[in-house]
């Protein structure tokens, strides 16, 4: 996936973005990270094709996303599960629009909440479930359209701390499972820690206009250790980037 030469400005002309650049290599986890009110969220939602550039294009395979498409999909922050559906019928939710046969979507929608660890669960409704429950069951959903890019928005930000790093042990392996068909997942997060922890690649949105100043790939293997001092480098970099200090450099 590329984004080229991406301009974006508010409709009272503030503008938000200029000649953002982003280049992600098949089966990576990346993530962008910056200030508050750089413009994260905004920036995600026009790798969706949910907002609309002034100026550069979103390329996937090689080809323009101009409009909203089921290769594409989000995972919100704010955790989004319908309280009169159980997390099989949520799921299911996203296989309406596609004309495959009632079985092949219960089976669908049954091994995408395997993937997610919610097997036996199928039938609970949201009130039944924790909140991570209910976040897995948001990206079991999101899984079973077969997207090749999911974007993820602070998907564990209204979780606590706790159930937030349990998810976080288990995302990577549930979205670059054998069975999905994701090729890049695109995490905006204000959590270094998260971000270091789940990451191929970081990129550093700073600036006004906003930019990409930088783009750190970190290689250490997973499971990541937060105590490890290869892991507090990694923060180090990233602290700096953020707060424009000179000499700030890949580890």
């Amino acid at each position: 996936m590329e984004v080229v030469g991406l301009d974006f400005s508010y409709e009272n002309g503030y503008k938000v973005f200029q000649n953002i650049n982003l280049t992600i290599e098949p089966g990576k986890f990346v993530s962008i990270v910056g200030p508050s009110g750089v413009g994260k969220s905004t920036l995600l939602r026009l790798i969706g094709a949910f907002l609309t550039p002034e100026k550069g294009q979103i390329l996937l395979h090689g080809k323009p996303v101009l409009r909203p498409t089921p290769l594409i999909s989000m995972v919100h922050q704010s955790i989004v599960t319908f309280p009169w559906m159980t997390a099989k019928e949520n799921v299911l939710l996203s296989l309406k629009t596609r004309s495959i046969e009632k079985e092949r979507s219960e089976e669908v929608a049954r091994r995408s909440l395997e993937m997610v660890g919610l097997q036996g669960f199928e039938d609970l409704y949201p009130k039944e479930m924790s909140g991570g429950m209910r976040q897995r069951v948001a990206i079991a959903r999101s899984l079973a359209g077969e997207p090749n890019v999911m974007l993820m928005d602070e998907p564990f930000a209204h979780l606590d701390e706790l159930t937030a790093g349990g998810l976080r042990q288990d995302i990577y392996s549930i979205l670059f499972n054998g069975d999905a068909t994701l090729e890049n997942v695109i995490m905006v997060s204000h959590n270094l820690t998260e971000v270091v922890e789940l990451s191929d690649a970081v990129f550093i949105l700073n600036d006004n206009p906003a930019t990409i100043v930088g783009r750190l790939d970190i290689t250490m293997p997973r499971p990541r250790i937060h105590r490890d001092p290869e892991f507090d480098r990694y923060l180090d970099v990233l602290y700096n980037y953020l707060t424009k200090k000179k000499g700030a450099t890949n580890v």
